[in-house]
């Protein structure tokens, strides 16, 4: 589909925010759902300064079905991009029914209210950790998924991939494009937008900003004595703007049923390769200490994004060294 109206939900967070930049930026009126437990208002002045546009904004969370549907009862929109939800791995463990409650409960009240309004048309944000230990490094979209998963983080993906393909088998008229993501970094050109997480970051990324800023001592690296070149775990590390348009692409072919793609680089890099890849970057030493492995941790994790390149026409233009010059260039900003 080209053009239209389209609600984000989670749209002032990390990822949201960037791919509202490039729905405005290709034509698309874009509205935005979000609570602003994990982003911050000020992501909206941010949008307006990089496409002239300030998206309308509901401050609304999924849990609550009743503000849920009156967005849609408000508006018609011609389909929903889905990033809202909790994701800190580490903090799933610690609250389980908080990660129920809000990802698949959040996501469910989502679902009634685009049915009761004949919006049929959803693409969602998911993750790499559905497919749990394969036992391999690379994994692609036709494995089988829901096994071996270590979080419930993973395991609210997983229940709302399948909640999908059972939505989309009751009615046939619904479209329904499920992206999974492997690990995003990077930030917008502009210096504008960035990954800022509130609370306690999880991911790699942060964490090293937060170091290089000054605001935690060192980067903690858990293991190094995982079977891979350097010990060091290996990741697929896919710049955020690609990722962005990799929701775009998706959208302007969104077709009927369920369609699943890997939105990654095919690239592994290990968390020492990532460390030496910021420190050429800024120049300056990054202090780091190596600590145990952490339980539930996978040595090798790397997309096969092929499917996405066959169909969509998608891959990803941007490398780790461009993450790190935008990533340095958004702390220098912020």
């Amino acid at each position: 589909m080209k053009n239209g109206k389209i609600l984000v939900t989670g749209g002032t967070g990390y990822i949201g925010s960037h791919t509202v930049v490039e729905l405005i930026e290709a034509g698309y009126e874009v509205e935005i759902l979000d609570n602003l437990y994990n982003s911050k208002i000020e992501v909206l002045d941010k949008i307006e300064k990089i496409t002239g546009v300030k998206p309308k904004f509901y401050k609304v969370d999924l849990k609550n079905y009743d503000d849920v549907l009156k967005v849609f009862t408000d508006t018609k929109y011609d389909a929903v991009m889905h990033f809202a939800g909790l994701k800190a791995v580490a903090e799933s463990v610690e609250k389980p029914l908080e990660y129920y409650e809000n990802n698949i409960g959040g996501t469910v009240n989502l679902l009634k209210a685009m049915v009761k309004n004949g919006v049929k048309r959803l693409i969602f944000s998911s993750s790499a950790t559905v497919y749990g230990d394969q036992g391999v490094a690379k994994l692609d979209e036709s494995m089988e998924t829901g096994k071996g998963i270590t979080n419930p983080y993973g395991r609210t993906k997983y229940m709302i991939e399948e909640i999908l393909k059972d939505v989309a088998v009751s009615d046939k008229e619904f479209e329904i494009c499920i992206l999974r993501y492997f690990n995003p970094i990077g930030a917008h050109a502009s210096g504008l937008l960035g990954e800022d997480p509130n609370g306690d970051p999880n991911n790699l990324m942060p964490v090293v900003m937060r170091v290089a800023a000054g605001r935690i001592p060192k980067l903690l690296v858990y293991g190094d004595d995982y079977p891979t070149r350097d010990g060091s775990c290996v990741r697929d590390y896919i710049h955020v703007v690609d990722l962005a348009k990799g929701h775009l692409v998706a959208l302007e072919n969104i077709s009927g049923g369920v369609k699943i793609y890997n939105l990654g680089s095919g690239v592994g890099t290990s968390v020492f390769e990532m460390i030496k890849a910021f420190e050429k970057e800024s120049g300056e030493k990054l202090p780091f200490e190596v600590v145990g492995g952490r339980s539930g941790d996978l040595a090798e994790l790397i997309a096969d994004p092929s499917l996405a390149y066959k169909e969509l026409g998608w891959k990803t233009e941007l490398n780790t060294a461009d993450a790190m010059r935008d990533t340095l260039n958004y702390l220098k900003n912020n």
